[in-house]
């Protein structure tokens, strides 16, 4: 009995919840333990396959998920990162990493598991073959072809076709590639370095979650199965429809809360590749324990558990689990043993309410720092439970306990750890080395594709239950109190000992004037001292050429500032920090993402800012300004010297005329419903002379702005745009003042664009406006209302759909000078 007791400690794998594990650890009601114990017993894996956060059907995962039992997972190829914020500011790589958690959460609800591949979302893509040439073909294939292989799906289901109905060119590359790979990770020839890890694996069936123009879910053409995935599950409280409303609600950065519904939903597998199905999703699939050999006793057993199953008392039910468990740990491991290992210690946890977690007393620690942890463990039921050990993994030795944890008594044990000073700091493994556009480097094979970097620092629990030796590691992790909301998790974060923020990403310099640059310093532990300086160029000076720091206190700031004088010549260069302490270099920053619907983001990027000096002249100063979704063209305009003044409802109130210029933030007459109510007084600003830019909006004529005309004469948005960021550029009027004055602008300026030229043009205009431009992709239409403008009355109105919202804080000075022209036109 000792030996096999030894066995099942030995077998038993680590506990780590998969969701986002700085949230707080989800409890189970006695009717979700009874549909975890029904899910125990089916044998199967599906994996759903995409390209972006949001293009999952969360309808049909949690249809999958919590109806047919199946493990199921999401794999989304990027992370989002070429997306807009509607909440917040982040762009690219932070807006990626917040959407990662928006996805976790949403898996959380529906029940899926989430994965990704290394390709990032560089923007919108209007064909296969630049999406595929932009990620790498091979990469993306083998990133694919390992989750196939890891996961072992039974059927895989894509959300797009491989062609133009999928509406863009991500989702049909998405569709591309997951055909491939569907064959090619069966083969032992293709990526032969992954089967160290993993075996070949043959999905019984590919097939297309298909769906008619507008996402009407009509019966395709061809092969396929009908999928009732809007059914009500008792147990749950809620039908399938509802959960996948919560869960899709998760992605509040593109504003997709959706309303929940309550009837029966159909949808339609479309047979693609594999044998195809007759009648079901999962014909000629065993979902048994029949398929794992010498598993037939498995299921009786789990039937037994489930007709003997206490609502009242799950805790009735440990001592089967342990029987079940044992039962597999005698079976030759799989991907099935393992993950019902994982599932049923869930339960084991569940069903005797037991708790336990380590958390630090601060929610960060440098390495070489002393930090008091605080474990506690509670047991709220009869169930024999011993707590015979405890270890804080990477930071301390095993912690021999032997104490009996009796009904809802608390045990708790404080430990005072030192941070080793080799210990890395906490980064999204996807951005700690340098990546390219379209492909993140991420070198370790086995952390491919997952959410997130698995915590290093964990704790690791030795429990005894009923005679029964069972392990469970979770991470370390930092709670505290929000008076506001309650009880709220944080990631435990390992940071720099000191680092240091610039103020700005850009500095634009359009005279030869020194600019003061703020840096910010921040202590990762106490007591920290040093010398800070700033690198650029030859050309650009900076004094002085180092300051002194000393912060005596954890989490204190420093605010230093140095001079930057500019070369005469036109130049471009990075700006970067660098900290010297006893203990060695430094060179990172702090970047927070905070929203509440996610855990507090924490990361650390390299410190530096871009310092342009351009050729650019400017007419008037004053500008009033709308801010729009995740709005960083204020801050690039007061770098070229603007006054900006931002308006809200209340601002309206006031003299206007006093603005040299008024620009409307991107999307902000979708957003701001009180632009609709002084639409009237801003068009009389410009009658009596001022000046108005607009910066692209999303389709009026589809009421979302709720306003129907935002310029002075008619004109409608589209859909239209130029996503090639090199796509040639032609002047339609040459000699008109936006091209002159006081800028002479030319092709050059349109250099060094970023992710795309614009997009949502107008595609139709009344007579009285000019177009400026005309643009296209390859083999496109011409595009000519990428820009309107009109004069009216005294003044003058333009309407643009140019990417101004990403080249301006990007730096692009081109981007600054054809800007500068919108804004002093007629000065």
């Amino acid at each position: 009995m000792k030996s096999q007791m030894k066995k099942l400690s030995i077998l038993l794998l680590s506990f780590i919840y998969f969701t986002v594990s700085s949230q707080q650890p989800k409890a189970m009601s006695s009717s979700e333990i009874l549909l975890g114990m029904k899910k125990l017993n089916v044998v199967g894996n599906a994996l759903y396959l995409a390209a972006h956060p949001d293009d999952e059907n969360t309808n049909f995962i949690a249809y999958l998920s919590k109806e047919r039992l199946v493990r199921t997972g999401y794999m989304a190829l990027t992370r989002g990162d070429g997306g807009q914020n509607l909440v917040g500011s982040e762009q690219s790589e932070y807006v990626g990493l917040l959407r990662t958690h928006e996805l976790l959460g949403a898996r959380s609800i529906d029940g899926g598991e989430q994965y990704f591949s290394r390709a990032n979302d560089y923007g919108f893509t209007k064909t296969t073959e630049e999406a595929i040439d932009t990620w790498g073909r091979n990469e993306i294939l083998s990133d694919i072809v390992w989750r196939i292989r890891k996961f072992q799906p039974d059927v895989i289901i894509n959300r797009f076709p491989p062609d133009n109905r999928a509406g863009h060119g991500h989702h049909s590359a998405s569709a591309v590639l997951s055909k491939e790979a569907f064959a090619m990770a069966g083969d032992s020839t293709k990526f032969p370095e992954q089967l160290k890890f993993v075996k070949p694996w043959h999905a019984k069936r590919l097939v297309w979650n298909s769906y008619t123009p507008g996402f009407q879910n009509n019966s395709p053409e061809g092969s396929f199965v009908k999928v009732q995935i809007g059914d009500f599950n008792p147990l749950l409280g809620k039908s399938y429809t509802e959960i996948s409303a919560e869960a899709r609600s998760m992605h509040k950065s593109q504003g997709f809360g959706s309303a929940k519904t309550r009837n029966q939903r159909v949808d339609y597998a479309l047979h693609v590749l594999g044998e195809a199905a007759k009648d079901d999703i999962f014909d000629g699939i065993d979902l048994t324990w029949k398929r794992v050999k010498k598993g037939e006793f498995i299921e009786n057993a789990i039937k037994q558990m489930i007709e003997n199953y206490s609502a009242i008392n799950p805790s009735k039910s440990t001592k089967k689990l342990l029987e079940i468990y044992d039962l597999i740990s005698k079976l030759e491991p799989s991907v099935y043993t393992i993950q019902k290992q994982s599932e049923i210690k869930q339960l084991l946890a569940a069903c005797a309410g037991l708790w336990f977690e380590t958390n630090a007393v601060d929610f960060s620690a440098a390495p070489t720092d002393k930090i008091k942890m605080t474990t506690t463990v509670v047991n709220r039921s009869d169930v024999a439970i011993k707590l015979i050990s405890l270890k804080l993994n990477g930071l301390a030795k095993d912690s021999a306990v032997n104490t009996s944890l009796l009904n809802n008594q608390q045990f708790t044990a404080i430990f005072e750890v030192n941070i080793d000073k080799n210990q890395p700091i906490s980064q999204p493994y996807w951005l700690a080395e340098t990546w390219r556009k379209g492909l993140y480097t991420v070198n370790d094979l086995e952390l491919r594709g997952l959410p997130m970097k698995p915590a290093t620092l964990t704790s690791t629990f030795l429990f005894e239950i009923e005679g029964t030796p069972v392990n469970f590691t979770v991470p370390i992790q930092y709670k505290y109190v929000e008076p506001s909301d309650g009880e709220i998790y944080k990631y435990f974060e390992i940071r720099p000992e000191v680092m240091a923020n610039i103020e700005e990403e850009v500095y634009a310099f359009n005279e030869q004037k020194p600019k003061n640059i703020f840096v910010t310093l921040k202590a990762g532990k106490a007591n920290i001292s040093g010398k800070i300086k700033l690198i650029a160029e030859s050309g650009w000076s900076i004094s002085p050429a180092e300051i002194d720091f000393k912060l005596k206190d954890k989490n204190q700031e420093q605010k230093l500032v140095f001079t930057v004088n500019p070369p005469v010549n036109v130049s471009e260069t990075t700006l970067k920090v660098s900290m010297t302490t006893i203990n060695g270099e430094f060179n990172r920053g702090l970047k927070t993402i905070s929203y509440k619907h996610v855990p507090e983001l924490n990361l650390f990027p390299v410190s530096e800012a871009k310092l342009i000096r351009m050729d650019l002249k400017k007419k008037g100063n004053n500008i009033g300004y709308v801010s729009g979704a995740g709005d960083k063209v204020p801050a690039a305009l007061a770098q070229i010297g603007y006054n900006v003044t931002m308006l809200d409802y209340n601002a309206m109130s006031q003299d206007l005329s006093k603005f040299d210029a008024i620009v409307i933030g991107v999307r902000a007459y979708n957003t701001e419903e009180w632009l609709r109510f002084a639409q009237e007084k801003l068009m009389n600003y410009v009658k009596e002379g001022g000046n108005m830019v607009v910066q692209y909006q999303t389709s009026n004529f589809l009421g979302g702005m709720k306003i129907d005309n935002i310029g002075p004469f008619p004109f409608g948005i589209g859909r239209n745009r130029v996503t090639i960021e090199e796509a040639d550029v032609k002047f339609l009027l040459p000699e008109h003042p936006t091209l002159n004055k006081p800028n002479k602008i030319t092709k050059t300026d349109f250099n060094g664009w970023i992710q795309e030229r614009g997009l949502y043009f107008a595609d139709k205009w009344d007579g009285n406006y000019e177009t400026i431009f005309s643009m296209n992709d390859p083999n496109e239409t011409i595009q000519e209302g990428n820009t309107l403008y009109t004069k009216f009355g005294k003044g003058n109105y333009i309407f643009t759909g140019l990417a101004f919202f990403r080249q301006l804080p990007a730096g692009v000075p081109g981007a600054y000078r054809l800007f500068t022209n919108f804004l002093s036109v007629g000065k």
